[in-house]
């Protein structure tokens, strides 16, 4: 066991010196940090902006498709089993079954702050075919067999949520191949194609998106969600742009992006290259209701949210008060806690699923708002089931 112990030691040690740790999310940036402690505090109902003036029945129904993960755990169960009943019933009557099942506390930065940063994601369209053409010659790839994926959480529960991503190369494990490496030597995945599509920064942002549809040329319509990554972290090429000063800040959404690429075809490369993660992705059924969330349910337009799993428990019922893109407007409403991202680190910070089509596209892209956030917890939780990093403040529970 001690032999099994220390071989287990040495593969993780080789490569978080040779890959980067991250989360298994539907996308992945950054390399998971450590953070500091999340903070969350007891609230009244009445201190939850907006509230009162949320059409929450929509809500529900994104906690229904939580509960058919949630109902296995105990401390779910009679809360959902109260949901289920609530089908068909009026907003104020969905209302007081979320206040008399749940407790809201609201979500603080370590430094005792209450706002932080909400951004948007979507499912987008892309034109493409089975078959590599003239047209059709950027490929989506499944994972390849070679990527090693070694997960340590029975032996290290820290790591729990996290995974280690590299590749042999005789006896030495490496860093899987960069988005560069992929690009510039397309054979090292030969025979992992599963689409190919018309456009490289359409690509480039699917891979963002983590899932979206792809429609070939006789109409069919292939939806393709998340299934791993290559281990490197995620470069904001927006950020970049601005630093290198070729898009202005206001202009550094997914459509500036995009405009920016269109003017500049022989610096387009490059740049992609500099975000050296590179995502996989598998083909899923045309039937489903939406793409699967980091919880494996189907994600629910305008009430599905991504968060840190570290702050806030997958599957848990979140209030978002925040502005919709680019304006002042408010926009409050009850969310749910059904995925994760590689770029979605902190106490306060989530991002906002819009859905699909283009009025989705527009939303997402342009998303960079202030907000806060209060997590509702089943009145059966105590301070201990929240995740083991989180301090909970101003509660007797």
């Amino acid at each position: 066991m001690k032999d099994q112990l220390r071989t287990l030691t040495v593969v993780a040690l080789l490569l978080l010196g040779a890959c980067n740790i991250i989360p298994t999310p539907r996308v992945t940036e950054k390399p998971a940090e450590p953070q500091p402690m999340p903070v969350l505090k007891a609230a009244d109902w009445d201190t939850v902006e907006g509230w009162r003036d949320d059409e929450i029945v929509p809500a529900l129904d994104a906690f229904l498709q939580s509960c058919t993960v949630l109902k296995k755990k105990a401390l779910w169960q009679e809360a959902c089993i109260q949901a289920d009943s609530m089908r068909g019933q009026d907003d104020d009557t969905v209302r007081q079954f979320f206040e008399s099942y749940f407790v809201p506390y609201q979500v603080l930065n370590p430094d005792g702050t209450e706002n932080g940063l909400i951004t948007g994601y979507y499912e987008p369209l892309l034109k493409g075919s089975r078959t590599p053409s003239a047209r059709y010659r950027y490929p989506l790839y499944t994972t390849p067999e070679e990527l090693l994926i070694v997960d340590l959480s029975s032996v290290y529960p820290q790591l729990k949520n996290m995974r280690l991503r590299g590749r042999l190369e005789g006896r030495k494990v490496v860093p899987f191949y960069s988005r560069a490496e992929i690009s510039g030597n397309p054979a090292a995945l030969q025979g992992k194609e599963l689409l190919w599509v018309d456009d490289e920064v359409d690509l480039f942002f699917l891979q963002i998106q983590g899932s979206g549809r792809v429609e070939l040329e006789n109409g069919e319509i292939v939806r393709v969600g998340y299934a791993d990554q290559n281990g490197h972290p995620y470069r904001s090429i927006g950020k970049l742009l601005v630093d290198r000063g070729e898009l202005p800040l206001e202009r550094a959404s997914m459509q500036g992006i995009k405009a920016w690429g269109q003017k500049n075809p022989r610096k387009l490369p490059n740049i992609l290259h500099q975000n050296s993660s590179f995502v996989f992705f598998r083909e899923l059924p045309g039937t489903m209701a939406g793409p699967f969330g980091s919880m494996g349910v189907p994600l629910t337009a305008g009430r599905s949210l991504a968060v840190d799993p570290r702050v806030i428990p997958q599957g848990a019922p979140v209030f978002l008060s925040t502005t919709w893109p680019n304006t002042d407007e408010q926009l409050q409403r009850l969310m749910v806690a059904q995925d994760t991202g590689g770029a979605i680190k902190g106490n306060v910070r989530a991002d906002f699923f819009w859905g699909f089509g283009p009025d989705a596209a527009q939303n997402a892209g342009k998303m960079r708002q202030t907000g806060r956030m209060w997590v509702l917890m089943p009145v059966e939780y105590l301070p201990k089931d929240f995740p083991p990093a989180a301090r909970v403040l101003g509660s007797s529970r």
